[in-house]
């Protein structure tokens, strides 16, 4: 096997055993549930038994890597060539309320590129996985995007950031200016199954602000194995520590870049 396929396994086995944490849990944390600065911004204590598994696991096989996750920060040699990106639970508020679209998320970026990715949805029993020319699946099977190429019939996501009650940096008033010109624009509240959802084509696009690279280092991945285009807002090429990314099946991109770019901020309205 090459390299890759082996970081995949071992990510799919972290990403399936810290789901297992997930579903025990579920339901059972609501005496446990503290917030991390900002309101919503939650943390629970499956946040924490999940990490704790999925460091386990990727420390015992690649013990010189080094790691940045979401709740214990930058483990190990931060100047190793490979760097996990770990979410080990992407829609920590959804779980919280017992809302079925939480996910984990386990990227590996080599030399500072996405090349591995796995996301879990351990509620739907939904496995998407993707290393750099292997392709993209969902439970094994190749995925690819969607073929809608006008916007008008597209249907897209987004998410609203933990700090949108205090910045008119936001993404509302491009919510209310895209939902006038698609088919509808859905908030999951889980940026890796956004990313997963426009690779295996349930959406056509996603765009947020406000992201960290745990949250779409295995999802840009993912999109790119499976036919997709990630750019930055205005089509430049995407920064993984800008908090922006514009995400879609590739044919509708530019109509949507062109669209965000002309939208009016929150504090002109």
């Amino acid at each position: 096997m090459t390299n890759l396929q082996i970081f995949l396994d071992i990510a799919t086995e972290a990403a399936l055993s810290a789901g297992v944490i997930l579903q025990d849990y579920l339901g059972k944390v609501e005496d446990a549930i503290t917030e991390k600065g900002r309101p919503g911004d939650l943390v629970t204590a499956a946040d924490k038994a999940s990490e704790k598994v999925i460091l386990e696991i990727l420390n015992r096989h690649f013990p010189q890597h080094s790691i940045l996750a979401e709740e214990s920060g930058k483990l190990g040699n931060q100047d190793n060539e490979y760097l996990w990106a770990i979410d080990p639970l992407d829609g920590t508020t959804n779980y919280a309320h017992q809302y079925p679209c939480f996910a984990v998320s386990i990227g590996l970026f080599i030399n500072g590129v996405s090349q591995v990715g796995v996301i879990y949805d351990p509620f739907h029993n939904e496995l998407f996985r993707a290393a750099a020319g292997l392709g993209a699946t969902r439970n094994r099977r190749p995925i690819k995007v969607s073929q809608t190429n006008e916007l008008s019939k597209s249907l897209l996501t987004t998410g609203f950031a933990y700090d949108r009650r205090e910045t008119s940096d936001n993404n509302y008033a491009e919510f209310c200016h895209l939902t006038h010109l698609t088919q509808g624009v859905r908030r999951g509240g889980s940026a890796s199954l956004d990313l997963a959802y426009v690779a295996c084509g349930r959406v056509d696009g996603y765009w947020e602000r406000g992201i960290a690279p745990w949250d779409i280092a295995a999802g840009i991945i993912l999109l790119a194995e499976a036919g997709g285009k990630i750019t930055a807002y205005d089509n430049s090429p995407f920064q993984i520590d800008s908090g922006r990314i514009l995400a879609t099946n590739g044919y509708i991109h530019n109509e949507l870049s062109q669209e965000l770019i002309k939208v009016s901020p929150l504090s002109a309205w």
